[in-house]
């Protein structure tokens, strides 16, 4: 276990708090006036899903869960479960939605991911920074369309929403941010 200042945490990390495994989710830094500055944090409890906030003093010091990392491909999605499958070991594992979290939305089948583990755990997953997805629904293309102020919404082939340009059509590849689920390009 490492320990890290509360002004050093960022976004996605995971911290052990009382025994306790927490992801966080927000966090913003206060500096009031002639006042000490603190950090106000919004964590997710791994282990029941619960939200809390906290206020950390700027030289407060948090423990940080150490992660085993795995490479991992996923395989399918069966309702709530996504099935994945150690690269190495060949061993089969599923994960919940509910601990991917808004992951779940830049998973493909075959895509190869690496898998957060804190023991046995599966806590997470890291992404790549951008990922293909192809437009299941979109507003047919606009013949001649640039890409400008306008947008329209297309819904992408794990159910995310994205809005796109009009120039792109049902079928087309995009790549998306997975930091800011946004569209960059065609891909």
């Amino acid at each position: 276990m490492s320990s890290i200042q509360a002004t050093r945490l960022k976004k996605g990390n995971l911290v052990k708090i009382n025994n306790d495994l927490f992801r966080v989710l927000e966090l913003h830094h206060v500096t009031p006036g002639n006042l000490r500055g603190f950090v106000r944090v919004k964590f997710r409890n791994i282990r029941n899903g619960s939200l809390s906030d906290q206020k950390l003093r700027s030289e407060e010091t948090v423990e940080r869960a150490v992660l085993d990392e795995r490479e991992m491909q996923f395989l399918y999605r069966d309702g709530d479960s996504f099935h994945f499958m150690d690269t190495e070991s060949f061993e089969q594992m599923h994960i919940e939605a509910e601990v991917l979290g808004e992951s779940v939305h830049y998973l493909v089948p075959d895509a190869t991911i690496t898998v957060e583990f804190y023991g046995t755990d599966p806590v997470g997953i890291e992404l790549p920074p951008t990922v293909d997805l192809v437009v299941e629904d979109t507003a047919p293309g606009i013949k001649g369309a640039t890409a400008s102020a306008q947008v329209k919404p297309a819904r992408l082939e794990t159910g995310l929403v994205v809005n796109v340009p009009p120039f792109v059509n049902t079928g087309e590849k995009v790549r998306v941010s997975t930091d800011t689920g946004e569209y960059l390009s065609r891909a």
